[in-house]
């Protein structure tokens, strides 16, 4: 029993007849069928309960309330003579002899049909997110994300980690994306930071002597939405282990997520023990992504050597050329310039493509430019009658990329190249340690600078010495993926402080910069620390595939819109100058336009 209702709107049953219950929530609906009949719809969050008014009074009553106002209603359950399949709670109804109101909504127009809110606009529905939130739809993912916190807290205590809170008032990270600072009010002119990752911390405790350490841990970054990404904040499943390498941690989360997302995924499938592995060269190549979507059969093919001087200027010398074979392909031309239009709009560059026809011709799209070099070209595809090939071309990284665009696109698109009823997990590993920035034209770190190069300190030396390609060496690094999302990222740790100063010293940074920015870890790191690893699959991501959702916003209760703010708290806002000069801060605004 609970307390002002003896059941909820979600329990009645056939057993119940004959009882006095009192139920209380919100009036979901009114329907007046007559003068003397009308059916009200009272829901709360664990279902419905059909209400039946007959009587003068309490139908003149219920038409004083309006919807959405919380009620009391006290009455006897009887058998419902339509019943309703669709309903836990169809085969009966509440005959009140009593209703009360406890609060009123104020309002005959609602901003839009609660159990209709996710047609409304985004905008007005995160304004009055506390509406939306009561439709059961958007409601149920909320619920889904309680119960899979709970799962992975209770799992990840099972596998013997200890759940250990980490400071939300930090220091600046010279790293990564923007920081969220907060002003120290008595220290003037300094500033904590929101952190990015409770990555320092974790390793710290590594060093501490803890020996697994877990948290569903807040994250704050400074970064633009996407429909993976929330702004503002998100939450991971923070692990780390000491004297652990890449497999110890590999162990515990290919145990720990697949009876997870079998159990609450919109999926019954999920892959099991061992993940995948894919190396990261090898995934550019043969996926055109560092997040392959395994449900797609669809790979890439470098095709660079046998088109090369063929007459089509973007296959020129010097250009990767790569191709995506599809087939029994059946679809339209009109199906085929939508995809190129949108794989353009995706990643900035064209899709060229032609056909093999059922009679063994090279038809279409640049089908003209490949007729001296048929045979090779087949070959090289294996080409069967009624296949199409996609192609991109450019600068290597770009033609992978815009490869990757084709699989996604493609495969997801024309039937019978994806299977998409499962969660296919794998790990992309072996990441490049270093690349050539983009700006700077020099050796910058390619990911995590805190991840140890495979071959320690020994391969740093002999790329400084100039025997080896400090391009070609890679990361004890990994990332896991699930249908083409990235869950999270890991590595294991750099521990040994004379390899972290030789990394950095290959992007020009000595020891003393490495003492600047990360003295608390460089000081532990020279008091003894163990070898150590671990991994963040982000929770939200999490739950949105486990909800089978496009968008991360549909699962967070409370989430910031894509420009970073929050409509209903009207967050971020303006603060009064007695604030401002409490905290020493003066602003310097940009003048409006």
């Amino acid at each position: 029993m609970f307390q002002s209702r003896t059941n909820t709107c979600g329990e009645l049953r056939l057993s119940d007849v004959g009882k006095q219950v009192t139920l209380v929530g919100w009036m979901d609906n009114v329907r007046e069928v007559s003068a003397n009949l009308v059916f009200v719809v009272l829901r709360d969050f664990y279902g419905t309960t059909q209400i039946v008014a007959e009587s003068d009074e309490i139908i003149h009553q219920i038409k004083g309330i309006t919807r959405e106002s919380t009620i009391r209603v006290t009455g006897v359950v009887r058998e419902r003579a339509s019943r309703n399949p669709k309903q836990d709670t169809g085969d009966i109804e509440v005959v009140p002899e009593s209703i009360s109101v406890l609060g009123r909504c104020r309002y005959n127009e609602l901003p839009f049909q609660v159990n209709r809110s996710r047609e409304a606009d985004e905008a007005v529905r995160l304004k009055y997110r506390f509406l939306d939130l009561r439709n059961p739809d958007v409601k149920r993912n909320i619920v889904l994300r309680c119960n899979v916190v709970a799962a992975l807290r209770a799992s990840m205590i099972e596998h013997g980690f200890l759940e250990i809170t980490t400071p939300i008032l930090t220091a600046s990270s010279p790293e990564g994306a923007r920081d969220y600072l907060v002003p120290a009010r008595n220290h003037p002119g300094k500033f904590y930071a929101l952190p990015q990752a409770p990555q320092q911390f974790k390793q710290l405790l590594m060093t501490a002597g803890f020996d697994r350490y877990f948290q569903i841990a807040p994250c704050f970054r400074d970064e633009d939405a996407r429909a993976d990404r929330s702004p503002g904040e998100f939450y991971q499943l923070d692990m780390e282990m000491a004297f652990a390498t890449q497999e110890d941690v590999f162990a515990v989360l290919e145990d720990v997520l697949p009876p997870i997302f079998a159990k609450y995924g919109t999926y019954n499938r999920a892959s099991t023990a061992p993940f995948k592995r894919i190396p990261y060269r090898e995934a550019m190549e043969k996926y055109g992504s560092d997040k392959p979507d395994l449900r797609i059969d669809l790979t890439v093919t470098d095709l660079t050597g046998v088109v090369a001087g063929c007459g089509f200027e973007p296959f020129a010398q010097g250009n990767a050329v790569k191709a995506v074979v599809v087939s029994e392909f059946k679809e339209t031309r009109k199906f085929i310039d939508k995809a190129c239009a949108d794989i353009e709009v995706q990643t900035g560059n064209k899709m060229y493509w032609f056909r093999l026809d059922e009679n063994g011709e090279l038809v279409g799209g640049i089908s003209k430019f490949l007729a001296d070099r048929k045979d090779a070209v087949l070959s090289a595809l294996d080409l069967k009658p009624g296949s199409f090939v996609g192609l991109s071309a450019g600068r290597l990284d770009a033609a992978q990329k815009t490869a990757g665009a084709i699989v996604k696109i493609l495969g997801s698109r024309v039937p019978g190249h994806m299977d998409r009823e499962q969660y296919a997990f794998c790990w992309i590993v072996d990441f490049p340690m270093y690349e050539i920035g983009e700006e700077s034209g020099e050796l910058e770190f390619c990911h995590n600078p805190f991840s140890m190069p495979s071959g320690g300190l020994a391969v740093l030396e002999a790329a400084e010495r100039g025997e080896i390609d400090p391009l070609s060496i890679t990361a004890d690094q990994y990332d896991l993926v699930c249908n083409g999302v990235e869950l999270s990222s890991g590595a294991v740790r750099n521990h040994d402080p004379d390899i972290m100063v030789k990394a950095f010293e290959m992007v020009r940074l000595g020891e003393e910069d490495v003492k600047a920015k990360f003295p608390a870890m460089y000081n532990a790191f020279c008091y003894g620390a163990p070898p150590h690893a671990g991994i963040a699959p982000g929770v939200d991501r999490m739950v949105m595939l486990l909800a089978g959702e496009d968008s991360i916003r549909e699962i967070i209760p409370f989430p910031m819109n894509k420009n970073a703010q929050d409509l209903m708290m009207d967050a971020p806002g303006t603060v009064t100058q007695k604030q401002l000069d409490e905290l020493h801060i003066s602003l310097n605004l940009p003048e409006k336009e």
